[in-house]
């Protein structure tokens, strides 16, 4: 099953006419042939003068300050148009980081907002502790990109110390699990890194974990993930724990979830306006993870 050439239509023009710049640029790169040019530009209107990005980059918040979830969706992003080197690490990103980075090592996941403005109510009371989902994938980057820094020693210390700690306890989450696969798949420690992702492939088929019941209006969506959300692609390291059943099954299920406008949509949003952002962000991703198996219509 593939998505029709009209219903991929419907899905471009709900992101031109309702998604953020970020994913309509996004869009352009990933489907009409366009630079990575704009992406950049896009990414780089989040950015703060201390270096962080903010500006809700995330939508669940309208605050411009600085975040290190944000800032790490940032050097995702740029990593994901083949934008970054290592001058722009260094030089754009590292400064905030390291100015950020706790006692243990790691960088936290959220500071506390310092200022009034609209956001979820879990943006309100963050721990400011350091986090698996920020530092490994930052981590990944530096070792992707052949950066060696002093400030790796403490913090590959604490992300192998955080996979002890937490185990199983966090795999619900596929917005941290591929996060956690960036420092897996290019750490140097490969012996560790090979036996943690078994163990990540062991937890996720445990009962509980994927949603099977694809009747849920939240299938798909945060905590009640399918087996896409983890393997977004025949590439993705976590696919082969998924038969070709669940797979097909899975993509069938997400091509007739789109709506009559276009959209996919999700629960998510502090507004009506911050709704159709995050829409514009699950569409693109729909998008992407069907382009990926090969199931859009040309």
């Amino acid at each position: 099953m593939k998505l029709s050439k009209d219903n991929y239509l419907k899905a471009r023009d709900f992101i031109l006419t309702n998604a953020r710049m970020i994913e309509r640029r996004l869009f352009h790169f990933h489907f009409e042939n366009d630079g990575p040019e704009g992406v950049f530009h896009a990414v780089y209107a989040y950015r703060n003068p201390d270096g962080g990005f903010g500006h809700g980059m995330e939508p669940d918040t309208a605050s411009p300050e600085s975040q290190p979830l944000f800032s790490i969706m940032a050097l995702e992003t740029l990593d994901e148009v083949d934008y970054l080197n290592k001058e722009i690490i260094l030089n754009d990103f590292m400064p905030y980081f390291k100015s950020i980075t706790t006692k243990k090592g790691g960088i936290p996941w959220m500071l506390r907002p310092k200022s009034n403005y609209p956001c979820e109510e879990h943006f309100k009371t963050v721990k400011e502790w350091a986090a698996l989902s920020t530092t490994a994938p930052l981590l990944g980057i530096l070792e992707k990109y052949k950066i060696d820094i002093p400030w790796k020693q403490k913090a590959e210390q604490f992300v192998w110390g955080e996979f002890d700690r937490i185990k199983e306890k966090h795999v619900f989450c596929y917005l941290c699990v591929p996060r956690w696969l960036t420092f897996l798949k290019y750490t140097k420690s490969q012996d560790k890194a090979q036996e943690t992702i078994k163990n990540l492939k062991n937890w996720i088929l445990t009962s509980g974990v994927i949603c099977e019941d694809k009747s849920d209006t939240g299938w798909g969506l945060y905590g009640k993930p399918h087996s896409l959300n983890y393997a977004t692609s025949p590439q993705s390291i976590l696919y082969s724990i998924f038969t070709q059943e669940t797979i097909e099954s899975d993509l069938k299920e997400l091509i007739n979830r789109q709506q009559e406008d276009g959209r996919w949509g999700t629960w998510y949003g502090i507004s009506e306006g911050t709704k159709l952002e995050w829409a514009g962000i699950q569409t693109l991703w729909t998008l992407k993870t069907l382009k990926n198996y090969n199931r859009i219509e040309k």
